[in-house]
């Protein structure tokens, strides 16, 4: 499932329960043991307390000097070995542990722990079933038995000799800690709740715990109670990544997505190597309107996992956005080459086409993603648009009926079916699809335009009027509401109503033309912030503000150069200034 419990707090765990008792021997083979050799037990045991296994394995190393016979040496200094991942470097040791005590069931342990870490899987497996038989009442044993088990795959051998190892160490969070695990991985998940909470109940301070609790309840779908484990996991262990991303998981599921962007952005600060926190992080990014960041985060994530067919498919998803369909395309076919019979890679592929205007190859690649799957009606209704700018109408019309009897939720097929119908001058076929988009998708401000539109054509100014209102009322800077109204509201008599309405629709255009201005400047100077200009970047977000003094991601990305380049009191102001134009803008934590 996840990560399972290994370096400082396994070795107490072994300190406590197995070194003391077969590490430091009463008596060596020696039947007056020599203060060196008591002198460098001691050093060992020191180096163990202080977590320093390179020391302590020194130490065990001068014991073997001084004792070569003493089982207990050897697989002091296997263990010391075992610890660090030396693992072919343990064996010898371990092995020789062995042969001089072949009853030594904490020696056999150790040495199928080396064997399996080293690749020795058969031997490894003997060895440890050899060790539980020793001492079945040893729960470490049994847990590194079971661990081997679960390698391997065998699941149901594993889970019971942790369910051992748990009955004969009830106290232990870590042992609890791996049952669930284990358990988890059996898609057994509640039983596998139990067990993390029954590890973080004995032990409020387990980090790694906390974290597994939070992904069994994230997949039982218990959001809020995830959201508190991945939170405490942060909490008591800030520089582990893995809960980072879940918590970003469970932020954006909560409508949190500048939240999730911040714990993504640690998550891979924490571990630049993570592909899957950077291919999220890249589809928060263009999900919130940043495709040159998106694309950023997908090009790493591509580096690092270049097998992930996912991947080049989202990097061209927001190079798609940024408008660049060329790279787009040479994204798709790299995913595509990578999974062939995958229909959505194709269908994107055709979107690319579209955007390019280059309307045969969308075309060709729609009906050869429908072939793949003649049931998506997504790609029919895609296939609709690019036949429709073809002027293929009576196909377009087909492909956007198939599409709804696919999908008949599909709100952007029956909108568009709308307006086709509207071109061909069939205003009565046009209303009743675009009313069916609008019952399906109240909250549509364009179909509310288009059906005002129709309406009026057909005479009824009263409910072209509502209509046109009302997508104002969702979307108050729709020019082209505006200017209709206007229309309608002449013919209604209405000179003071229309004048109003268009000088609203020519203030709108001003306000739109500042706008795309700050908007090129900003998205100039992320280029630029990425690429290390800070100052730069500095004077094209400022320039973005001059241009449009109310566009909120211009001040939080002014935040984010300034406080790059020191300046913690200006990135503040700014930040602040983009929390009160939109809330969602947090200022990021640190």
């Amino acid at each position: 499932m996840v990560s399972r419990a290994c370096g400082p707090r396994r070795a107490v765990c072994l300190l406590a329960l197995i070194l003391a008792a077969t590490c430091f021997p009463a008596h060596t083979s020696d039947a007056r043991p020599h203060p060196r050799l008591a002198a460098a037990y001691k050093r060992a045991q020191a180096a163990i307390e202080q977590r320093d296994f390179d020391a302590a394995a020194r130490a065990f190393q001068d014991a073997v000097r001084l004792d070569p016979r003493s089982p207990e040496a050897h697989n002091g200094l296997g263990w010391a070995l075992l610890v660090q991942g030396l693992y072919e470097q343990a064996v010898p040791h371990l092995r020789r542990a062995v042969s001089l005590r072949p009853d030594f069931a904490a020696a056999r342990r150790n040495l199928g722990e080396a064997l399996s870490g080293s690749g020795q899987q058969d031997e490894a497996l003997t060895q440890l079933r050899h060790a539980v038989e020793l001492d079945s009442s040893d729960p470490e044993s049994h847990r590194a038995l079971a661990r081997l088990l679960v390698s391997q795959g065998k699941l149901p051998e594993g889970i019971a000799e942790l369910g051992r190892a748990v009955e004969l160490a009830p106290g232990r969070a870590d042992l609890h800690d791996d049952y669930g695990s284990a358990l988890a991985q059996d898609q057994r998940m509640q039983q596998a709740t139990e067990q993390f909470a029954e590890a973080v109940r004995l032990d409020p301070r387990f980090a790694q715990a906390h974290f597994h609790l939070g992904v069994a309840r994230w997949r039982l779908g218990d959001i809020d109670s995830a959201l508190t484990s991945f939170q405490s996991a942060t909490e008591l262990n800030p520089q582990h990544a893995e809960p980072r991303y879940y918590l970003a998981l469970v932020l954006e599921r909560k409508g949190q997505r500048e939240r999730a962007i911040e714990e993504l952005r640690r998550a891979v600060e924490l571990k630049p190597d993570y592909a899957l926190a950077h291919n999220r992080l890249g589809l928060l990014l263009q999900r919130t309107g940043e495709p040159e960041e998106a694309i950023t985060a997908f090009r790493r994530a591509r580096e690092l996992d270049p097998a992930n067919p996912e991947i080049p498919n989202n990097l061209g998803l927001a190079l798609l956005q940024r408008g660049d369909a060329n790279s787009a395309i040479e994204q798709f076919r790299i995913a595509m080459s990578m999974s062939p019979a995958d229909a959505s890679f194709r269908g994107n592929l055709g979107i690319a086409y579209l955007q390019k205007a280059d309307f045969d190859s969308a075309i060709t690649e729609l009906r050869g993603a429908l072939q793949l799957a003649p049931r998506m009606a997504a790609l029919h209704y895609n296939l609709g648009l690019a036949l429709k700018l073809k002027d293929q109408l009576p196909e377009a019309i087909a492909e956007f009926r198939t599409a709804i009897e696919l999908d008949p939720q599909l709100a952007d097929a029956h909108y568009t079916l709308g307006v086709t119908y509207w071109q061909q001058g069939l205003f009565p076929e046009a209303a009743n699809e675009l009313r069916a988009a609008l019952a399906i998708t109240p909250q549509y401000a364009e179909a509310h335009y288009t059906l005002g539109t129709v309406l009026k054509q057909l005479g009824n100014l009263p409910d072209a009027a509502a209509s046109l209102r009302e997508a104002l009322r969702l979307q108050p800077d729709f020019a082209g509401a505006h200017t209709t109204l206007a229309a309608v509201l002449e013919q209604l008599g209405d000179s003071e109503g229309a004048a109003a309405e268009r000088k609203a629709a020519e203030q709108i255009t001003r306000e739109k033309t500042a706008l795309q201005a700050a908007t090129f400047a900003t998205n100039s100077g992320l280029r630029m912030l990425n690429a290390g200009d800070l100052d730069g970047a500095i004077g094209q977000f400022q320039s973005a503000i001059k241009a449009a003094p109310e566009y909120a991601p211009a001040y939080y990305h002014l935040g984010q150069a300034l406080q790059r380049k020191g300046q913690k009191a200006e990135a503040q102001t700014a930040f602040q200034r983009a929390a009160e134009l939109d809330p969602k803008l947090e200022a990021p934590a640190h």
